[in-house]
């Protein structure tokens, strides 16, 4: 994979877009003044559309035809009138009273049952404005709605904002940002050695991030000095920033919460500790390290070095797929096959490479037989924008910046995990990894080995289905002879 390059960018404080495209849904799946999702999601209408072939054109059908509608509505207990004729021919049926889809669905069956002259019923759906974030830069986040290569989360959203699923962001760790902290939960730095972990400190209970800055020659011979890039904050921020607070951007699974796990820091990170960050992360057990309170359903990996699926990871991504996780990687940035990237080869993960603005392959995007789906990363100037912060060693204040690389493809695709097992809690890991792959639409540009299609968050949703609630289960580094860690996965390239 690449090496890391990256820019902070002033936070571009644009209105959002308006955006209020409608959508036949149910009237009560979607309610202002309550959280998108949270609403009942029965449909009720009280219209139902009949057309007749006999009467298309006519005011009115005849008189038979509405006494014997009127029938059926009165054996439910319902008063039914002819409203008005519809520019197509079809008529508009008003009741006296809202009824269940599955109601007008039975309506519409009798009526039909031994009528020929009954073309289609259908209900008469109420649409609603989809849901827009107020978030100041949601205009400028075209990987979220657009309608090329975006993820089409604004229909998704009416139905599922990942409310009570937890995110493991297995990263550089992350910082306090005021559109962020409020989805944060306790997490853990499982760096072992002080020279990669920049804080003074071994493994402990502060996942937050000290800089992963380094000196010319620090990480290898030859290697550049570089600045911190703060990547475990904009992946989480990806995933899962806080939305409609009038501020910044726009979280995928906004009603998700994150656990960050701190694996990377100068020159990357070892893989034994991003694997015991990994188990612990699910819910498992690590030697000397108090159990997570807060298992998470989905770990996202936007991180990774080359070579085969070694044991450990392989061992790990067993370890947390048994506790219910969903374990999600980037392809990697070298525009090379993925086979020999891990942990992208490793069995039992969801591998996502990335597209531009146009839904074509991000041009640094790897590929090949293991890549299971792809997801906006960004490309040609086109970044994703994200949390970040403005220091370029030490911390300084928050900021936000355009990020580009399969790292922020993966947080777009764990976004949409969260949503889906939010709506249906009984999904296993492979259930969500076969309903992802599913939930497609095809490339519009070209992505020669990109896995199944073009991620579509709505289609995933649905996809989904639902489920009883349940307990939740108990930039890309160059791999060199080095004896110091591989650099880190973190940010892969810069966007403006």
């Amino acid at each position: 994979m690449s090496s890391r390059s990256k820019k902070s960018f002033p936070l571009l404080a644009l209105a959002a877009a308006t955006l209020l495209s409608l959508q036949a849904m149910p009237a009560a799946a979607f309610q202002r003044g309550v959280t998108p999702g949270a609403a009942a999601v029965q449909a009720v209408t009280d219209r139902l559309i009949v057309k007749y072939r006999s009467a298309a054109g006519a005011d009115a059908p005849g008189a038979s035809a509405q006494a014997r509608a009127k029938v059926i509505a009165q054996q439910r207990g319902a008063r039914l009138g002819h409203l008005r004729r519809l520019a197509d021919g079809a008529h508009v049926f008003q009741l006296d009273r809202a009824m269940t889809l599955a109601e007008l669905r039975r309506m519409g069956e009798e009526l039909r049952n031994g009528d020929a002259d009954v073309e289609y019923v259908e209900p008469d759906l109420i649409a609603q404005p989809q849901y827009t974030p107020n978030d100041t830069s949601y205009a400028q986040q075209w990987a979220l709605f657009e309608a090329t290569a975006g993820l089409n989360l604004p229909t998704a959203w009416d139905k599922s904002t990942g409310a009570g699923v937890v995110v493991a962001v297995i990263d550089t760790g992350v910082r306090p940002h005021a559109d962020l902290k409020a989805n944060l939960l306790p997490g853990y730095d499982f760096i072992t050695s002080t020279s990669v972990s920049n804080d003074g400190t071994g493994r402990d209970a502060d996942a937050s991030d000290a800089g992963d800055w380094t000196t010319a020659g620090q990480c290898y011979i030859g290697s550049a000095a570089t600045n911190s890039s703060w990547h475990g904050t904009h992946v989480a921020g990806t995933v899962a920033a806080v939305t409609g607070n009038a501020l910044g951007v726009a979280g995928v699974a906004f009603g998700a919460k994150v656990v960050p796990v701190r694996v990377l820091g100068r020159c990357g990170g070892y893989n034994s500790d991003i694997a015991d960050g990994m188990v612990w992360a699910a819910g498992g057990s690590v030697y000397g390290v108090p159990a997570n309170p807060n298992p998470a359903r989905v770990l996202n990996l936007s991180l990774g070095g080359s070579g085969l699926c070694s044991t450990t990871y392989q061992n790990a991504v067993n370890a947390a797929r048994a506790r219910g996780a969903v374990v999600v990687v980037a392809a990697g940035n070298a525009n090379v096959d993925a086979a020999n990237t891990a942990p992208a080869n490793c069995a039992g993960v969801v591998t996502v490479a990335a597209v531009g603005r146009t839904g074509a392959k991000a041009s640094y995007s790897n590929y090949g037989a293991v890549v299971d789906l792809a997801a906006p990363g960004g490309d040609s100037g086109a970044g994703i924008l994200s949390t970040l912060n403005a220091g370029t060693s030490t911390p300084g204040a928050d900021s936000y910046a355009y990020y580009m690389g399969t790292s922020m493809a993966t947080p777009h695709v764990a976004g949409v995990a969260a949503l889906m097992l939010s709506r249906n809690p009984t999904l296993t890991p492979d259930d969500v990894e076969t309903r992802l792959k599913g939930a497609v639409r095809p490339f519009p540009g070209a992505c020669n080995g990109c896995g199944t299609g073009l991620l579509d968050a709505n289609a995933a949703v649905d996809a989904a289905g639902t489920g009883t609630v349940a307990t939740s289960p108990t930039p890309t580094p160059t791999t060199t002879t080095s004896p110091a860690p591989t650099t880190s996965t973190t940010t892969t390239k810069k966007g403006k």
